[in-house]
């Protein structure tokens, strides 16, 4: 009859406190009278608190458990018990708080029975945690909080006073509604809030420079410096690599993170655009910087064009251009003989200087402007030969 079902997605519906509808678990005919329900949360939450409202008398035994893996594996968040010795084997709860350094599962007193013969349990994550330990500052605490799914495991009715003896109770059946979980999606500070992806999959929407379910990575070009968590104080965000628009890969190295003074870190890959280097700053061999074009232009770097025979190699100066000039050559990319050097046919020495006449017994100390006194002028047109215009130390005018 569905008019009396009791499923459990009345766990979760909003029947209200005045007439609840509530979920009752199959009558258990023997001990142990064991019911166990799980709730998956569909990614990873940090927890608040979990509680659970019973319609009839509570449980005298509750053991909560935590999954951080969806249930492959699953851990103590908390227990409550009349008897934590004899039902878990554990001390109860001290009023202060765990005596260790960091969080761990404690057995506090079983819920009571409230007038109306129902009961609440209420667990707090804050009250398995040392007094004063902060969620942004400590990674043991953020592991505490953080699961994918919660199991509430009844293991002993309040009716039975002792747990040794269950049997007189029997067959038995637990009755409960208004489960909650209270937390937040867990994105490390990365992101305000969740979506459903294509797939119908709960993810963050993740900020920051930062990617996956929970925001736990830098994306592929924001390493410039270690991913961490953001705290109320610091966004913490992942930097994109300094690459100049060069480049669109890097890497982190913590080495050079280190000796930056924790500042970057990012190594760009693949430099394109003729550029080279950790941040492709400078150009690569064979190309020199052009002043004219910003460092992020795609034509910043200009081919160097060194002459292949009058240059002695193809690397020219990054910021002139100058390639690198056998002797006797000059020019920008090596493309001409220096004054005084004439070209040869070796390629290995381009240019050799050029050979000076030396003096003969011909000679005269006749200088140029003394051609009158030793010149007759002309009579008339005269047709002169090679000869006779070059003939000793004399010009004809």
């Amino acid at each position: 009859d569905p008019r009396r079902a009791h499923p459990p997605a009345l766990l979760t519906s909003p029947g209200g406190t005045a007439s609840p509808l509530c979920w009752r678990s199959e009558w258990l005919p023997r001990a142990p009278l064991n019911v166990t329900l799980t709730v998956p949360l569909g990614k990873a939450f940090e927890l608040v608190f979990v509680s659970l409202r019973f319609c009839s008398a509570p449980p005298a035994s509750v053991a909560l458990l935590k999954s951080q893996d969806h249930g492959r594996s699953w851990a103590p968040l908390g227990f409550f018990s009349s008897h934590c010795d004899l039902d878990y084997g554990r001390l109860p709860a001290p009023a202060d708080g765990p005596a260790g350094p960091g969080p761990e599962a404690l057995c506090f007193p079983a819920p009571q029975a409230q007038p109306d013969g129902s009961g609440l349990l209420a667990f707090s994550v804050q009250d398995s945690s040392p007094p004063g330990l902060d969620l942004d500052s400590s990674p043991v605490l953020q592991d505490w909080v953080t699961a994918t799914d919660i199991r509430v495991v009844l293991t002993r009715p309040s009716a039975a006073g002792d747990p040794r003896d269950m049997e007189a109770i029997v067959p038995y059946s637990y009755a409960a509604t208004d489960l909650q979980v209270g937390g937040r999606c867990k994105c490390n500070g990365h992101a305000s809030r969740c979506l459903l992806d294509t797939q119908g999959h709960l993810i963050c929407d993740c900020r920051h420079g930062t990617e996956g379910p929970d925001c736990s990575r830098c994306k592929p070009f924001y390493c410039d410096r270690p991913w961490q968590r953001a705290t109320a104080r610091e966004s913490h965000a992942c930097l994109a690599c300094s690459c100049n628009g060069h480049a669109r890969r890097c890497r982190f190295n913590m080495e050079l993170y280190r000796l930056s003074g924790r500042r970057s870190g990012g190594v760009c890959l693949n430099c394109r655009h003729n550029t080279a280097g950790r941040h492709c700053h400078y150009c690569r061999e064979g190309f020199y910087r052009d002043p004219g074009r910003a460092l992020s232009d795609r034509r910043a770097c200009r081919a160097c064009d060194c002459h292949p025979v009058g240059a002695a190699g193809k690397t020219c100066n990054q910021t002139t251009g100058q390639c690198p000039c056998k002797d006797g050559v000059t020019g920008l990319t090596c493309n001409r003989c220096a004054p005084g050097f004439q070209q040869s046919r070796s390629p290995v020495a381009p240019c050799v200087k050029t050979p000076i006449p030396g003096p003969t017994e011909d000679s005269s100390p006749v200088q140029p402007q003394d051609c009158d006194l030793h010149c007759k002028p002309a009579r008339g047109n005269y047709r002169i030969s090679l000869k006779k215009f070059c003939r000793k130390d004399y010009a004809v005018q």
